[in-house]
């Protein structure tokens, strides 16, 4: 998933623009070509591709796309004549933009080591055309430090982090922190909900997959042409009280980036923070210590959520451009084949990037030394019900923007929650007939 981590991660640095937008070709054989979608993880792909090219002598070029630029970056490239040999969707809905240049995996030694075809994007005809690479988990993540300071406060609502496992209670808590903050000595209960590109996707995007989540659960559907919106006004119950329990006020949200959020949590300035697995590059070695880290699922106050866990899926596939050269799509399948099976490739995924990966060839020995990941583990081991990421059947990054923008209006006063209801339901009916049109 997208992180905040530093500037030379959230964009393209002046020697990537200048240099690896014009891939050199080789003397000889194949060559691979990446088009990174997580910019958190750019300097670890980079170091990987080198390590790969000293063994084998195959050149191996890494290019990461500013967040939140991925597709109009993959678009751009695509028209090149050096076009990226592996890219990146982010499941049916990206799939459907670029099946016409996926190769089939089917036979290709990186599908064979996938544990699951729950991991890859299967054609009807049986052929595959992406492969997820990264299993990543999300949900409200919390300070325990300070959580546990909150219980010993007078008049807590609860008493421990276990009591909290529905909205009602989320709500009590939250607010209850909030009218204490000075005693606690933090800016908020949440971090701030900033609605910039570098943060407006755990809004539009990861919390909007818990309505869509409840409504395919309850009319026994895995995607749809028109969204009803059954559980809007959840959504707003929880959008509400992030707003209104933070370290901002809601009227300041558009300046607000993920780094802050990141930053505000990672200095103990807030308690709650809704994001993933792969934020706590963004948390460490800061003032909360890893033992202090902890995730809770994301309540919207729904019917028997007692037993809701937290959200885990995948959004990155890996499409191999099926217009490149023979030479320059066997290169990029040995490249695959050896960073999932390899000890450098394995280490790179699992401890330098921190992946939980669906890859049989890369064992339970290798997770990642992540408090998260250990958060989210537990959280199955619980026996909850895992809510999956539906979020990937969004028609289009139109109508996530469209969602957003209303989210935003909403929250700073220049727009009423109708704006968002109809940027959910009218948008997707909309963006969806777009897509499907011809």
């Amino acid at each position: 998933m997208k992180s905040m981590k530093k500037a030379v991660s959230l964009a393209l640095s002046a020697a990537m623009i200048a240099g690896a937008f014009s891939i050199p070709a080789s003397a000889e054989g194949g060559k691979v070509y990446y088009l990174n979608f997580k910019p958190e993880q750019a300097e670890q792909w980079e170091d990987l591709a080198a390590a790969y090219t000293d063994e084998t002598g195959v050149e191996v070029t890494v290019v990461t796309a500013a967040s939140g630029e991925y597709e109009s970056t993959l678009k751009s490239e695509m028209a090149k004549s050096e076009a990226p040999t592996l890219f990146q969707v982010n499941g049916p809905v990206g799939l459907a933009t670029w099946k016409d240049y996926c190769y089939d995996l089917k036979d290709s030694e990186v599908y064979k080591n996938l544990k699951s075809d729950d991991f890859a994007l299967v054609n009807e005809d049986g052929s595959v055309s992406g492969i997820a690479y990264v299993i990543e988990t999300y949900g409200i993540i919390y300070n325990k430090a300070l959580l546990n300071a909150y219980f010993e406060t007078e008049g807590a609502v609860v008493t421990s982090v276990e009591e909290i496992n529905n909205f009602d209670t989320l709500k009590a808590v939250v607010e209850d922190i909030q009218a204490k903050k000075d005693d606690l000595g933090i800016l908020g209960a949440f971090t701030s909900a900033g609605m910039d590109a570098s943060s407006d996707w755990r809004f539009k995007t990861h919390l909007a997959n818990m309505p869509i989540y409840y409504e395919y659960k309850a009319d026994g559907i895995s995607d749809t042409d028109a969204i009803k919106g059954t559980y809007l006004d959840n959504y707003k119950a929880i959008w509400d009280l992030y707003i209104n329990n933070a370290t901002c006020e809601p009227t300041l949200l558009s300046g607000k980036t993920g780094e802050d959020a990141a930053s505000e949590f990672a200095l103990g300035e807030a308690v709650f923070y809704q994001n993933g697995t792969w934020a706590y590059g963004d948390i460490k070695d800061n003032d909360v210590a890893d033992e202090d880290l902890g995730m809770m699922p994301i309540y919207i106050g729904v019917e028997g959520e007692e037993n809701q866990g937290l959200c885990t899926g995948s959004e990155n596939y890996w499409c191999v451009n099926s217009k490149a050269s023979e030479e320059d799509i066997q290169a990029t399948l040995d490249f695959l084949a050896w960073v999932v099976t390899s000890e450098t490739g394995i280490n790179a995924l699992t401890q330098e990037m921190g992946f939980v990966t669906p890859f049989s060839s890369i064992g339970d020995d290798k997770l990642p030394a992540n408090p998260l990941v250990v958060a989210a583990n537990e959280d199955i081991a619980a026996g909850h019900t895992t809510v999956s990421w539906n979020f990937t059947t969004m028609p289009s990054e139109n109508w996530k923007n469209g969602v957003g923008s209303a989210l935003l209006e909403y929250a700073q006063g220049t727009g009423e929650w109708d704006g968002v209801v109809s940027a959910f339901v009218d948008g997707w009916a909309t963006e969806y007939a777009i897509a499907h049109e011809g």
